[in-house]
């Protein structure tokens, strides 16, 4: 069960719901959101009296959750909820499509990159500054110096940023950049610690699904994320590792109206690395917002073939600029927008 706090409840009032509890037996997990504040009753449910409850001074709603993830339940906030990235909404009518090469390289090619993002009318920006490897002898990515050519390029056109946080000990760096969006990668999903740390920032964050995860999984990791507090959360669904080789992962479509059923979460979708061949991510993406993803991460390269990571994988900023029409197309007959 969680109890809901009013925007407008102070400490006093979180406190009174805590010793109710307190006295009825129950443990209190408080979780501090940036607009509001939610409590999450530990132990035997059936032991708690509801009105009881929503009586007390400041509590907004009382819900009754029997899933192990409360907080990104549907049944906690029966509406869907909107992630603001600055000025850009992830989860509304309007689907954003996030772009950008798979790592950053050099500040020409970042400059080239924006440029072209920007022109094919994306309103946020991928790359990789830290990237994780099979091979330990693979590209790593140009670290903090990337940051700083992802940061320079992305405000000439006034981009948000989105990267990937592989390392705790990095997240002040990550701040001090101002980087918008923090992703975890599919490697990271399941690395509690580093979700919890998110979890306090107040940043948003991209959960990527394990490569072997359960859906069920994939929520519990996002509640470790809205426990500490942060409840600007978006999924994304990047394929799961399968018995196929003729392709880099499988997309698991299915998966995106599972989560919406499920959680009041923005949901997107990565189909460059699903399919990991450039000529199948157009398909790919038609098909996540045809299945009503709320967002694309695609890989657009100024000169794919030149690409220090994922070259076959990466679109040309022209194929960026196609996809984009076809998009829109898709996304009208759904009553959305790109």
């Amino acid at each position: 069960m969680i109890i809901i706090m009013r925007a407008d409840s102070g400490e006093q009032q979180i406190h009174a719901v805590e010793a109710k509890l307190k006295a009825m037996g129950m443990g209190a997990h408080v979780s501090r959101g940036i607009e509001r504040t939610v409590i999450g009753a530990i132990g035997d449910e059936r032991k708690i009296d509801m009105e009881a409850l929503e009586v007390i001074p400041g509590v907004d709603n009382v819900v009754r959750v029997m899933k192990p993830y409360k907080i990104v339940s549907r049944d906690s906030h029966p509406e869907n909820s909107i992630v603001n990235v600055k000025d850009v909404p992830i989860g509304g009518k309007q689907i954003q499509v996030i772009a950008g090469p798979c790592s950053v390289e050099t500040q020409p090619q970042m400059d080239s990159a924006a440029a072209s993002v920007a022109e094919a009318g994306c309103r946020l920006m991928r790359g990789g500054a830290f990237k994780p490897r099979t091979s330990p002898y693979a590209f790593q990515g140009t670290g903090v110096q990337g940051l700083e050519m992802f940061r320079q390029a992305a405000d000439r056109h006034h981009l948000p940023i989105v990267t990937e946080l592989m390392d705790v000990r990095m997240l002040d760096k990550f701040l001090k950049n101002e980087v918008d969006v923090i992703q975890i990668g599919t490697r990271n999903m399941a690395n509690f610690d580093l979700l919890k740390e998110v979890g306090k920032v107040h940043k948003p964050v991209i959960l990527k699904r394990g490569m072997s995860a359960t859906i069920s999984e994939w929520l519990m990791a996002a509640e470790y994320i809205a426990a500490g507090g942060n409840h600007n959360i978006i999924f994304c669904e990047r394929g799961v590792r399968s018995f196929e080789t003729y392709y880099r992962n499988m997309l698991d479509v299915t998966a995106i109206p599972v989560l919406k059923r499920e959680t009041h979460l923005p949901v997107i979708v990565d189909p460059s690395h699903a399919g990991g061949k450039a000529w199948m991510v157009p398909a790919l993406a038609r098909a996540a917002v045809a299945a009503g993803a709320d967002g694309l991460l695609v890989e657009m390269h100024p000169c794919p073939s030149e690409a220090w990571c994922d070259a076959d994988q990466a679109l040309s900023p022209q194929e960026l600029a196609t996809l984009m029409g076809e998009l829109g197309a898709i996304a009208g007959a759904l009553g959305r927008e790109v």
